[in-house]
């Protein structure tokens, strides 16, 4: 972060606006709705500022002006004035905003979205002002004034949860029910009164936790990929258990305060055999906790989520299970390469290419089928074998192929082929997982098709 979010208490502080025109009429505004009492230093004001309740010294700036401030904003026209403002007020240690100069500020003024109690602040760290309103706007419709009431409600019964909730992660389990159910309902609409009662009574039971299971499928890498489902429980997950192809943009987006457990699996480097990621899921469930299992692409797609789940059925644990975009779906979309066509394919396999004793144990009668699309899972170590037996089952060497790297993400790396060439271009390229081979006609199609070009 270049700017450290932060809220500020300037009730009854005085505040120092420079600056008499529309620019310093949007600071002061801003200020005085904040409960400041805000000083505005400019030798004329406009009508607009005239019309506020701020103290005017028509006068030029001068350091003498920042005594006793809490805070100062720079609003002229002027660069040598706000030059001398924002020097003056770090001088004195004093928070100093320049509008439209962020190499001038020590914080920014992000654009606001007022449901009070409830406040939130859009911040590009003073690059792009207009895309912060931008977005704040898109979020007028999304939260909308109820969910002020509802921060004014709840702020009513906290020392009573408190008194009867001693526990900080058991209150924090008890807030996110009642935000999420029917409390909160009552309270959008207009029924407090109820919403009081439904609360009191949820108070006297304090039926303690239970843990449940989310598993999650993450997708290929893209975060735009995820669906709302997943974001959802994602944020609400006390520990995040998550193996290496997750991408790091996506395990930013679960709760900041969460455990993070790295589970994952690399080739010979398993940080949790998986028979101990059964086990962890249910100690960390029957300890009451939100267990996020999180994982790349679809879990029930070589995810290894189906044994998952099986434990958790057999120690009668909750869970859900929310699907991903599968690697095969996701990268190839990205490679530019469709999985069926009209004109090259008319069927679609996934299978899995982990090598065990050097071989890969597969139907290759069916694989090396005509007009068929082949999607090859975790084949990069055993492209060779993989190629030479489709060719060995009937598949012409000439059949095109492709190796996509880091499919979805910024470092995507797509490599075209045949079966008779690839493994050697792999090997040229010295590409590292995780990757995804197709195989099939459709691959000849990449250069017409292709749309995602990162740099």
């Amino acid at each position: 972060m270049d700017f450290f979010p932060i809220f500020l208490n300037l009730k009854n502080k005085a505040c120092l606006v420079v600056g008499g025109g529309e620019v310093a009429v949007r600071k002061a505004s801003v200020l005085l709705q904040s409960g400041a009492k805000v000083k505005v230093v400019s030798p004329e004001l406009c009508m607009e500022l005239r019309k506020l309740e701020i103290e005017h010294l028509p006068e030029r700036f001068s350091d003498t002006h920042l005594d006793g401030m809490t805070l100062a904003i720079a609003a002229t026209d002027d660069r040598a004035v706000n030059v001398a403002v924002s020097e003056a007020a770090k001088q004195r240690n004093i928070p100093v905003n320049v509008v439209d100069n962020p190499d001038l500020c020590s914080f920014v003024m992000p654009s606001i979205l007022d449901r009070s109690p409830l406040i939130v602040a859009f911040s590009t760290g003073g690059a792009s002002p207009v895309l912060a309103r931008l977005l704040r706007a898109r979020f007028e419709s999304l939260i909308p004034e109820g969910y002020g009431r509802l921060a004014a409600f709840a702020s009513r019964f906290r020392d009573k949860v408190k008194a009867k909730i001693a526990k900080p992660s058991e209150r924090r389990l008890f807030w996110e029910e009642i935000f999420e159910g029917r409390v909160a309902e009552e309270v959008f609409i207009g029924n407090e009164k109820k919403a009081e009662a439904l609360l009191e009574e949820r108070i006297e039971k304090n039926e303690s936790h239970r843990g449940e299971v989310y598993l999650v499928g993450a997708g290929p890498g893209d975060p735009d990929l995820l669906t709302f489902r997943a974001l959802r429980l994602m944020h609400k997950a006390d520990v995040v258990l998550y193996d290496n192809l997750v991408s790091k943009p996506i395990l930013e987006m679960t709760r900041r305060d969460a455990a993070r457990i790295y589970v994952g699996k690399k080739k010979s480097d398993h940080a949790m055999p998986q028979e101990e990621i059964n086990e962890l899921l249910v100690r960390l469930a029957l300890e009451g906790k939100r267990v996020l299992r999180l994982k790349g692409g679809d879990p029930f797609i070589f995810g290894r989520g189906g044994e998952e789940i099986e434990k958790l059925s057999s120690r009668g644990i909750a869970f859900q299970v929310v699907p991903g975009i599968t690697a095969a779906s996701g990268v190839s979309s990205y490679a530019g390469i469709p999985l069926t066509h009209r004109d090259h394919a008319q069927s679609c396999v996934f299978v899995t290419g982990h090598l065990k004793d050097n071989s890969m144990d597969l139907d290759w009668e069916m694989l090396a089928r005509p007009r068929q699309t082949v999607v090859v899972y975790m084949g990069l170590t055993g492209i060779d074998f993989l190629c030479s037996k489709l060719v060995e089952h009937g598949l012409p060497a000439s059949t095109p192929a492709a190796v996509v790297q880091q499919g979805t993400t910024r470092n995507q790396k797509v490599l075209t082929g045949t079966l008779g060439n690839l493994a050697e271009v792999t090997r040229a390229a010295k590409l590292t997982p995780p990757t995804l081979i197709i195989v099939g006609g459709v691959v000849s199609l990449r250069e017409k098709l292709s749309w995602f070009e990162p740099d």
